[in-house]
């Protein structure tokens, strides 16, 4: 389950994509989650998808 605080959402799949996930595509597919919600959800507080490092960056 994703977190719904934004920032908690932030780590969780900053970490994910870190340690067990080598795409966004991938941690979405895997845990059945949409890939433009956590885009939207993240883009709100100023942050997107960087494919290169495979984190959210600012």
């Amino acid at each position: 389950m994703m977190p719904k605080d934004p920032v908690m959402l932030l780590s969780f799949v900053n970490t994910k994509l870190r340690d067990f996930y080598e795409s966004l595509e991938l941690l979405c597919e895997d845990l059945d989650e949409d890939v433009r919600e956590i885009t939207d959800r993240l883009g709100a507080i100023g942050y997107h998808y960087d494919e290169g490092k495979n984190q959210f960056v600012s």
